[in-house]
């Protein structure tokens, strides 16, 4: 049974959850018809994933849900396990956040897949093996056939995620319910899973709803918003509108949080405060708190949910899947459910947004920085110039790299001078492939690094860019080592660590520090913030009376309160507990600070807040930072220069903006490419000239004659017999292209895609 056109699919109204007598979810309402998408979007605890796992009924034990779920009319909500097992995979299919807890470790990939079909179809064994097969080749496995056999620790997290979207269009749903489907994924497999959803909902006819905490994410795929905080919505639009002109201050938050790959150096909107918790929301708005525009009215009673005024009546046609109809959704009629007059509602007709201020953010067309107040950051040193002679095609060892100057330049023939914090020259580490359970034996060698340089000078970021297991993370750890390398050569201000002995390492310690990508893992949860803080300073040899005089003043300079020292890591915030980590690494006075991931866990919201905090000191300390992110709209606005790896070698590297404006290697154009824009129309016409590269990056474990890119790169594929036979066999070497802009590729060329 399927819904007729125009006939919602999914019904949801007066959703309400609570867990343990604590709501979590108060009084959801929207509906879907068949092709439509609708995104819900909010902080950490909003209420967006207990939303769609109530939706199938999916909620632990202590969930007590109340409301209605229809399914082309059948409702579900109160419905015994056998009616719900009936519809969970069939007619409602699930991508959940994390596949492999998703999916049985004991069991192979094809395997599951063809249960997922025999529990509702009536076919063979033969037939539904044959189908997982067919489902596995249609969302872009390779080797399908093959892979099929595999277990899902044999998966890497994309293809476990596009197993697990191949799974949940096993039976032909009628809705999709994705939650989270492309957290922690590399940027370029993000791009993938989302193509190959945006593939599932096309061969299904399904509705989705997505639940995504990226807006990026949700402008390029959503046709309705919905907006969730503190367990219910308070905004919803079409996709358009609601980027273009929302009105309620939290959305307007979120908004003005996120950094943008298009533009730079601008200051982030961090929402202050942070959300209430579960059964903590106050009399009146629950956004009131955070809210610069709250006044009398909004500390009283509860803002409903009422339908504005859109002032503008426009149709967006975006042609998405390239068949030239400009049709997104599926339906035929063009219009890609994202009219601006909500022709393609289903979440509720129009604008509908809960706040008494709605009317007057419209009329003032206020902005995000109409609205939150942003901290005054000073300006940074005088940019420093890009290094000159970079240009050197190949090293002298004929490595292809561009080496180090007879008299100890930096890479490219760059003269030493006294600004340079750090420089490292082809630097190499390999890993050892040991088997055997009693006695191990190597049986290869996993080249982790091999070929990466880097050269930072004071006040200055730069960022290390690339996708997992390029080696980002081994090359700060064999900084931070301050160990001779087991390849290249290290020096910090000045000094190589060939040389190093114990009293000079013990002191460029306190030059360096990190700044971990899990604030909670990284701080001991027995010790107080103050001793926390004040640990470094100890090792260095400080007395503890004066160690503990200096933490007020590092709280204070991060942003916290002084007075809180005496607490635990568990007492605060994610975005409070980076912060306390960044304390803690300041308090030596170091010169570096080593940034690994340092807002990839936190909140939209709370991720501005830290960029804002390291930009000011940034500026105020003079300080240098190694920035190690995936995320390349952070990049954009944090780093002066950025280098980009591949495999464990430099591919290309250069100002910031000369090459996200400029980029010239393909990897960094597929990388650049697969970076989502908060921009539903700009999103949708890039999605049609997407990079979207094959498969994984190849393994480690083998070194590769040639241009190492060359399996996945979309210029090799177009080259010509005597082209290719140069990519297979010759190392790429770094050609300068502009001041500073270096790039390793034999057919290099400018490609603008943001």
């Amino acid at each position: 049974m399927t819904s007729e056109s125009g006939t919602p699919v999914l019904e949801v109204s007066g959703l309400e959850v609570d867990f343990d007598g604590a709501p979590a979810v108060r009084g959801v309402d929207f509906s879907l018809r068949r092709g439509e998408v609708l995104g819900l979007v909010g902080e950490s605890g909003s209420g967006k994933s207990a939303t769609a796992l109530a939706v199938l009924g999916l909620l632990p034990g202590n969930a007590a849900v109340r409301g209605s779920v229809r399914l082309d009319g059948t409702e579900l909500v109160g419905a015994s396990d056998r009616e719900l097992s009936a519809v969970r995979g069939s007619r409602i299919g699930m991508v959940f956040q994390d596949p492999l807890s998703a999916f049985t470790p004991v069991y192979r990939i094809g395997d599951q897949i063809a249960e997922a079909v025999r529990a509702h179809q009536d076919v063979s064994r033969e037939q539904a093996g044959a189908r997982a097969v067919e489902l596995l080749d249609l969302v872009g496995i390779p080797e399908p056939a093959v892979r099929a056999q595999s277990y899902p620790h044999e998966f890497s997290g994309g293809m476990r995620q596009r197993a697990m979207i191949a799974m949940a269009m096993a039976n032909d749903p009628d809705v999709i319910l994705a939650d989270e489907p492309t957290t922690a994924l590399d940027v370029t497999i993000q791009a993938q899973v989302l193509d190959v959803l945006r593939t599932a909902q096309r061969e299904t006819g399904a509705a989705l709803v997505l639940v995504s905490h990226d807006l990026g994410v949700i402008a390029g795929a959503a046709d309705r918003v919905a907006v969730m905080y503190a367990g219910r919505i308070v905004e919803s639009a079409s996709a358009v509108e609601l980027f273009e002109r929302p009105r309620m201050p939290y959305t307007l938050g979120l908004i003005g949080a996120v950094p943008r790959l298009d533009t730079a150096g601008e200051v982030l909107v961090p929402i202050p405060g942070s959300p209430p918790t579960a059964g903590n929301t106050g009399p009146g708005c629950p956004f009131a708190p955070r809210c610069p525009l709250a006044g009398e009215p909004c500390l009283t009673e509860e803002p409903a949910l009422r339908t504005v005024d859109v002032d503008v009546d426009v149709d967006v046609d975006v042609d998405v899947d390239g068949d030239g109809d400009g049709d997104v959704d599926g339906d035929g009629d063009g219009d890609g459910g994202v009219g601006r007059d909500g022709d393609g509602a289903g979440v509720g007709a129009g604008h509908t947004v809960a706040c008494v201020r709605a009317d007057e953010i419209a009329r003032k067309r206020l902005g995000p920085l109409d609205v939150f107040p942003v901290p005054e950051i000073p300006p940074a040193a005088a940019a420093l110039a890009p290094a000159e002679g970079t240009g050197a095609e190949s090293g002298p060892d004929g490595s292809g790299r561009d080496g180090a100057g007879p008299d100890g330049s930096g890479p490219g023939g760059t003269a030493p001078d006294d600004d340079t914090v750090l420089t490292v020259r082809g630097l190499v580490k390999t890993f050892p492939v040991l088997k055997g359970s009693a006695f191990k034996r190597r049986v290869g060698t996993v080249h982790a690094v091999d070929g990466v340089d880097l050269r930072i000078r004071r006040g200055e970021t730069l960022a290390l860019v690339g996708e997992s297991g390029s080696g980002k993370s081994t090359t700060l750890f064999e900084l931070l080592n301050l160990a001779r390398p087991e390849g290249g050569e290290i020096e910090l201000f000045g000094q190589s660590l060939d040389r190093l002995g114990k009293a000079a390492r013990r002191a460029l310690r306190g030059q360096v520090q990190i700044v971990f990508q899990d604030p909670m893992a990284s701080l001991d949860p027995r010790m107080t913030v103050g001793d926390i803080v004040a640990e470094p300073l100890r090792a260095q040899g400080t007395d503890r009376r004066t160690a503990a005089g200096r933490v007020p003043g590092l709280l204070a300079q991060v942003g916290l309160d002084p007075a809180h020292a005496t607490r635990f890591p568990h007492e605060f915030s994610g975005g409070q507990r980076q912060r306390i980590g960044i304390a803690r690494a300041l308090s030596v006075g170091p010169k570096l600070l080593v940034l690994d991931e340092p807002v990839s866990a936190l909140d939209v919201s709370v991720q501005a807040g830290v960029l804002n905090l390291l930009q000011r000191l940034k500026a105020e300390l003079g300080l240098a930072y190694l920035f190690v992110s995936h995320d390349l709209s952070v990049v954009r606005h944090i780093a002066d220069r950025v280098s980009v790896v591949y495999l464990g070698r430099t591919v290309e590297s250069g100002t910031v903006d000369e090459v996200f404006e400029r980029p010239r290697h393909p990897y960094t154009q597929a990388l650049l490419s697969a970076v989502p824009l908060p921009d539903p129309v700009r999103e949708r016409e890039r999605q049609r000239t997407r990079i979207l590269l094959p498969g994984d990056p190849p393994s480690p474990t083998q070194r590769y004659e040639g241009c190492r890119f060359r399996a996945r790169c979309p210029v090799f594929a177009r080259l010509g017999t005597d082209e290719r036979t140069r990519c297979e066999s010759e190392v790429p070497v770094d050609r300068e292209h502009a001041a500073g802009h270096v790039a390793a590729c034999h057919f290099p060329a400018v490609r603008e895609v943001v």
